[in-house]
């Protein structure tokens, strides 16, 4: 090797030498993290860049080529166990530590505080942390949190999980609309709402709910009260017989027996039959239901025949 050659091979490992200590010094250095952290589906630089916009302290180059060397990220929820860690051992997780779950569920009529005492006993938060998160994250006080099955990772802090189940019911109510409508309106998916958290607290079952909306509909066309007991089993009276002393006292807007129109929030959370039923209530000139002997509601154009199946419903 001639002395031209040589001082080329000596800068080039002066320069590898560099890179290699500024890899070293990258990756040692400490990073926040929450003890558990979410990596969504797609390619290495797609989960570098959802974990930048959701503020982990990574770089958007660097990181990326890294971990091609360490491995392909997990999809789903990682234990990352440490609050203070090397960007090196992060980025190690994130390819190896897959969170312990468990599996909560949310019934379709329950109201977001029995769904947060439940979250709250589950995973050992505080139920009042979680009503702040959810305040300052969301002006939805009821029916955006999507009913189903969620499996949540045990350590997540009350902030994160809150933000997962808002951003999962963002995406499912704008795919739902969208699907209907061609795009998503806030203002009439809030009327919808509404209208289809009253139905799923009244049906009996889900052949009723457009019936009930035809109902629901059908008064508010006639400037008629709705007068519907399960718009007072808002909040905390989820599950609170309606008695004539609540519907005396109770002067909120979910109190149909005293206001005319629609609650201005909804009630509970609602299935997608029940938004079905809200966008497409069946044409009918029924104004009353009454609950029969089987369980179902009896429906009546006239408020005579109403009383006759009041008589006869129980």
């Amino acid at each position: 090797m001639n002395r031209k050659n040589f001082q080329i091979f000596l800068i080039a490992c002066d320069i590898a030498l560099i890179i290699i200590y500024t890899l070293l010094f990258h990756l040692s250095r400490p990073m926040g993290s929450s003890s558990v952290a979410f990596v969504p589906q797609g390619s290495i630089a797609q989960i570098i860049t959802y974990m930048v916009d959701k503020n982990f302290d990574l770089h958007p180059e660097v990181d990326k080529y890294l971990l091609r060397f360490i491995g392909k990220p997990q999809a789903g929820w990682v234990n990352i166990n440490k609050e203070v860690l090397t960007r090196g051992d992060f980025l190690y997780k994130l390819c190896t530590a897959k969170a312990p779950l468990k599996a909560i569920t949310y019934i379709p009529g329950e109201t977001k505080e029995l769904l947060f005492v439940q979250l709250a006993l589950a995973f050992e938060l505080s139920y009042e942390k979680l009503h702040e998160e959810y305040a300052l994250a969301t002006p939805y006080v009821d029916g955006f949190i999507v009913p189903e099955t969620y499996y949540i990772p045990v350590g997540i802090s009350e902030k994160h999980l809150i933000h997962f189940l808002l951003a999962h019911a963002k995406a499912y109510h704008k795919a739902v609309f969208e699907k209907i409508f061609g795009e998503f309106n806030e203002a009439k998916w809030q009327k919808f709402i509404i209208i289809a958290s009253i139905i799923q607290k009244e049906a009996a079952n889900v052949e009723e709910m457009p019936l009930v909306s035809s109902v629901i509909y059908n008064r508010l066309k006639k400037d008629m009260k709705l007068q519907m007991d399960g718009t007072l089993n808002y909040g905390e009276y989820s599950h609170t017989k309606v008695t004539p002393q609540r519907i005396r006292e109770d002067t909120s807007s979910y109190n149909t027996y005293m206001h005319k129109g629609l609650p201005q929030n909804p009630i509970c959370s609602v299935s997608k039959e029940a938004i079905f039923a809200a966008i497409f209530p069946k044409t009918t000139n029924y104004l009353y239901f009454v609950k029969n002997k089987s369980g179902t509601h009896n429906f009546s154009q006239n408020y005579e025949t109403h009383l006759e199946n009041i008589r006869n419903g129980f």
